[in-house]
């Protein structure tokens, strides 16, 4: 059974900062691709970025140029680093991994974005 884990959301305010993290469980040689999805009130889920094994990474429109994923193979982790963070960023930020072909998400973490 694998589980996701993720930490470092809050409240933050417009212009600022965090940094989120995800702990995967689970062999270091089963996941793939793993990532970051947001889903806001009244929206659908959305990706924020996604890195795969080989150090490849893509990123949503909307955070491009702002927010820096990354990734320890060693671990089992992906992190998320979110700069000049704007009000519209306000969302339930999901963790992501596919592992052995199976996708799996994790409980989410709030992130808001306010003054």
């Amino acid at each position: 059974q694998v589980q996701l884990v993720e930490s470092g959301g809050g409240l933050v305010q417009p212009g600022g900062s965090l940094r989120l993290s995800c702990t995967a469980s689970g062999s270091i040689f089963g996941f793939s691709r793993m990532g970051w999805y947001r889903q806001a009130p009244g929206k659908q889920r959305e990706l924020v970025a996604a890195v795969s094994t080989d150090g490849s990474k893509n990123y949503g429109d909307p955070v491009k140029g702002r927010f820096i994923i990354s990734r320890d193979n060693t671990k089992n982790m992906v992190y998320l680093q979110m700069n000049s963070l704007k009000p519209e960023d306000t969302a339930v930020y999901y963790c992501y991994a596919n592992y052995f072909g199976n996708g799996y998400w994790g409980q989410g973490t709030q992130v808001t974005v306010s003054s």
